[in-house]
């Protein structure tokens, strides 16, 4: 990276993807994309639900598994 006071981001770190799901209403076809990654479940579970409230997912990534609550 070019600009020195920004951190190099280790991809490994994030492992929580937050997924719409618009699908969910039909406005969207599967599969559906993440729209973005964090360091934690909760952070990401507080994220989803104040974009998307009523159909976002978050995914373990490293687990391959939807994070639990």
């Amino acid at each position: 990276m070019t600009d020195r006071r920004l951190a190099v981001p280790e991809i490994h770190t994030y492992r929580f993807a937050v997924f719409c799901c618009s699908f969910k209403f039909d406005l969207g076809s599967p599969p559906d994309h993440a729209l973005a990654l964090f360091a934690d479940s909760a952070m990401a579970r507080r994220y989803g639900a104040w974009m998307w409230p009523n159909t976002y997912e978050v995914v373990d990534v490293i687990a391959g598994r939807p994070a639990c609550e």
